[in-house]
């Protein structure tokens, strides 16, 4: 077994567009980054990559260099809000849109030489469920999964429940309800879920993790190009990412590989 201490990799998904997923990965990565936590941000969204443009970053190098083989993933990290790094995907690429399951095993593998100076991995993975998305979520620890109140937010959300334990064995799910107008919405939100999930799928366990209140300075940071986190500290809607992240930082971390592809699991078996 490797001494080398575990890195915690999340995986924030949705199934739907529209949920506010891209945000919430970058002030969970920010907030976790104010707790002391080493993290790097990968935009796993290959159609629609979009973290640089939120944050007003300009990569010089994005992943299809990496996958072109004309670079190491250390050569495209930018350092964003907060001291996070970032591994920018290119936006409108085909190359990074019509990569293999192979292909994606290949880039969470070359993950393990960054894994010395990290805590904390967050992917923010694309909307549906594409190869890439059960790629990166599979390879995951944690899935966080982001739902609002629409009916079709909760109808994927439990679509891409399904697929990931039927196909994947994956168990656990943490439920973030985003934009929400009152702190009863989002426990309703995650009901919703549990009861659907309980009556058709025997072995799945859903945690609430919280909820992100609806918030004016959400929508005012975006425009200025940076998380509300860092730009208004004290909104609800910061606070409530601060909340998320200390429960995060709570979480236990695995250190034993669970028999299938994952990030960083060689560190763990000492390969």
């Amino acid at each position: 077994m490797s001494n080398k201490n575990p890195v915690q990799v999340i995986a924030v998904t949705g199934g739907k567009g529209g949920v506010g997923k891209t945000n919430v990965s970058v002030n969970l990565s920010v907030a976790l980054a104010g707790l002391g936590r080493r993290v790097i941000l990968l935009d796993a969204d290959f159609g629609l990559a979009n973290v640089d443009v939120l944050l007003g970053l300009e990569p010089k190098r994005t992943l299809s260099e990496v996958m072109a083989g004309e670079c190491d993933l250390r050569d495209v990290l930018l350092t964003g809000p907060g001291g996070i790094k970032i591994v920018p995907a290119s936006s409108g690429t085909q190359d990074l849109v019509s990569m293999t399951p192979l292909q994606h095993a290949g880039l969470i593998q070359a993950f393990s030489e960054l894994g010395d100076n990290l805590d904390v991995l967050v992917i923010d993975t694309a909307a549906g469920i594409g190869d890439s998305v059960l790629s990166f979520v599979r390879a995951a620890q944690e899935v966080v999964l982001v739902v609002c109140d629409e009916p079709t937010s909760i109808t994927d959300a439990y679509a891409l429940i399904k697929l990931l334990n039927k196909q994947f064995g994956i168990t656990r799910f943490r439920v973030l309800a985003n934009m929400t107008h009152t702190p009863q919405e989002g426990r309703n939100l995650y009901n919703k879920l549990v009861n659907v999930t309980e009556r058709f799928l025997d072995d799945v366990a859903l945690q609430y993790l919280g909820a992100v209140p609806y918030d004016e300075m959400v929508r005012k940071a975006v425009q200025r190009q940076r998380p509300v986190y860092e730009a208004y500290p004290r909104s609800k809607a910061s606070q409530a990412f601060r909340a998320i992240a200390q429960k995060v930082d709570a979480w236990p971390l695995t250190d034993t590989p669970r028999g299938h592809l994952e990030f960083f699991v060689d560190r763990l078996i000492g390969s």
